[in-house]
């Protein structure tokens, strides 16, 4: 249609008599060409209009700034701020280089290998008799938290045992730690674990360590830069490259152990365990935990935010363990459904109490329905042990139960967990 529009300029339309359609004719004009007039005349007429303009356009300083820093050059400014017209500035990859560089530079030092050795024993052998003991090696992270060999890492590295129908793996019989650009290889003795939270601290004996800086893993954002350190497959300090994937990320784990963390695509590999999650500028924003793997995962890794981190550090060094509060009850969670089949209120059922426990004192019973925590509605177990566990030992607590149909409101004095 386009065409056929431009085709008809200078024509006019016009009805044949004969076969009522529209047809095109031609208009009649006048050769009147003037050389001077038609070509000379329009073609000076351009150059001076264009000179005009541009002359104009170079004098207004905003202007003739983006005239020249136009949107093709790249910016090195920091990406991080928005424009006044919404757009975000460009990064140069050398700029993107530079942050890798230093946050690993800034971060290594303070990164160790951990090699851990265990006895495993055969329970039977292929012919039918009590098999062997055998030495078997696995390898970790950690992360330097004072110069004086204090060392952070994973519980799942230094304290494993397990036992299956075949083979019982024994706790780690020794322990040995390889620091940044060292050969030597010192025994470490562990400190305090925690399975709980999956942490543990050991130490070596060897001052003068670079210690790792932590940053605020509460304020960190959606997309920012991050650094996966560590020894994975045993290849001392190897750095993997993303961004904060996620935060607050609930995960249960293969043993059902649930965890609230932080997700990145850095790639984090068998033996990245302990090792750190670090900021843009090689700070400690989290413990590298956990990766999904699979057919069809890709990218999906999991880290110990680092400012959960600092109380549990604290206690398993000053104790070797955790001390929480404990109600001493195991409970049922109670959705709509199974509430009502049961003709029961929605809650936390309770299956069992403790002899002698904080919870046996303050009169809670098998069969009892926990409905409220400190005025809070609950429904699941995982509720009731993040209120419980934002309380001190000694701390009370309410708890509001439905026991035959009547409520009844409890005050528990929270005891220490044996």
């Amino acid at each position: 249609m386009e065409e056929n529009k431009e085709n008809t300029q200078g024509f006019k339309t016009v009805k044949n008599p004969n076969t009522y359609k529209e047809i095109y004719k031609p208009e009649k004009t006048k050769s009147n060409f003037s050389f001077g007039r038609n070509i000379l005349l329009p073609f000076f007429s351009g150059i001076i209009g264009c000179s005009v303009v541009i002359g104009t356009c170079f004098g207004v300083p905003s202007i003739r700034e983006k005239l020249i820093n136009n949107t093709t050059t790249i910016t090195t400014e920091n990406s991080n701020n928005f424009e006044n017209n919404g757009y975000v500035s460009q990064t140069s990859l050398q700029n993107y280089s530079d942050t890798s560089v230093y946050a690993a530079n800034k971060i290594l030092p303070s990164i160790v290998g951990i090699k851990v050795e265990y006895n495993v024993n055969s329970l039977i052998s292929m012919f039918g008799n009590r098999g062997q003991t055998s030495t078997a090696t696995a390898t970790g992270s950690g992360i330097i938290i004072s110069a004086d060999g204090y060392i952070l890492t994973n519980n799942h590295i230094v304290s494993t045992s397990s036992s299956e129908s075949y083979y019982q793996v024994s706790e780690a019989t020794k322990l040995t730690v390889t620091l940044f650009n060292d050969e030597n290889e010192y025994e470490a003795k562990i400190i305090g674990t925690d399975e709980q939270t999956d942490l543990a601290v050991i130490k070596i004996e060897k001052d003068g360590l670079s210690k790792a800086e932590f940053a605020d893993s509460d304020s960190i954002k959606v997309g920012e830069f991050a650094m996966a350190v560590g020894n994975p497959l045993g290849m001392q300090s190897s750095i993997t490259c993303g961004v904060v994937s996620a935060i607050n990320r609930d995960v249960t784990d293969s043993d059902g152990k649930q965890y609230n963390l932080i997700q990145t695509d850095a790639a984090i590999n068998s033996g990245n365990s302990g090792g750190a999650l670090v900021n843009s500028e090689g700070k400690v924003i989290g413990i590298n935990t956990l990766k999904l793997s699979g057919t069809g995962i890709e990218g999906m890794g999991f880290a110990i935010p680092i400012n959960s981190t600092t109380d549990i550090t604290s206690q398993l060094i000053q104790y070797s363990k955790v001390k929480r509060p404990y109600i001493g009850i195991s409970g049922m969670d109670l959705d709509e459904k199974t509430a009502k089949n049961y003709n029961l209120a929605i809650g936390i059922y309770i299956k069992s109490v403790d002899d002698f426990s904080a919870g046996e004192k303050a009169g809670l019973k098998i069969g009892d329905v926990i409905i409220e925590v400190d005025g809070q509605k609950v429904t699941k177990m995982d509720e009731l042990n993040k209120i419980k566990n934002e309380h001190q030992i000694g701390d009370e607590m309410k708890i509001k139960i439905n026991r035959n149909g009547q409520e009844k409101e409890l005050t528990v004095t929270l005891g220490e967990q044996p």
